[in-house]
């Protein structure tokens, strides 16, 4: 009996009852450095599905970090060099309510007013900004879906902050020497303990 017991526990080990299913890895190549953020797919499916193609189809790759404030977060994944926004996919649903917080080094999605009008654009919080987190389904306070966080490169993301900004074209919070993605690609899946 307690040899099945023991083989039963070592089953549920090794088979990711004790270690969470495995979570995609993106890499950002910036020309400040690497960026490597962990997806969650568990909370955040619809979010990390939509991320995942833009990263596969190239989209990323050659688009800025266009609006930057040191003590809020660095915002990317919708302009090129010469501050033209791309075409995207259709918008996605929020998922903001998935218990998930704004905390620094976080990955959550961009948005308009309309909670459901995240389409490419993302953005790294360089602060805890709870702020931002699902407070209720209002328009005021939906909240800012976070769908991964940063696991190597936060030194990057400081860099990356503390970037000199200025207006262009009608924007403020640029970056005056452009902040590059010069390529988005998944790593392979880490396993992450519970």
């Amino acid at each position: 009996m307690n040899r099945l017991f023991f083989g039963a526990l070592a089953a549920m080990v090794f088979s990711g009852t004790i270690f969470a299913q495995n979570r995609p890895q993106v890499k950002l190549e910036t020309s400040l450095g690497d960026i490597v953020i962990q997806l969650n797919p568990i909370k955040a499916p619809k979010t990390v599905k939509n991320f995942l193609a833009y990263v596969d189809s190239g989209f990323y790759n050659g688009t800025i970090f266009h609006r930057v404030i040191q003590t809020f977060m660095i915002q990317g994944g919708g302009f090129t060099e010469d501050m033209q926004e791309k075409s995207t996919r259709p918008s996605i649903q929020n998922e903001a309510a998935n218990g998930l917080s704004n905390l620094r080094g976080t990955v959550a999605m961009a948005r308009r007013n309309d909670p459901n009008s995240a389409s490419s654009q993302f953005f790294i919080n360089t602060v805890d900004n709870l702020g931002l987190d699902h407070k209720n389904t209002t328009e005021a306070g939906f909240g800012y879906c976070v769908f991964g966080r940063v696991v190597k490169g936060m030194e990057t993301v400081d860099a990356i902050a503390k970037t000199p900004t200025t207006m262009r074209n009608g924007m403020g919070d640029v970056p005056a020497t452009p902040v590059v993605i010069k390529k988005a690609t998944v790593l392979k899946a880490q396993p992450v303990a519970r």
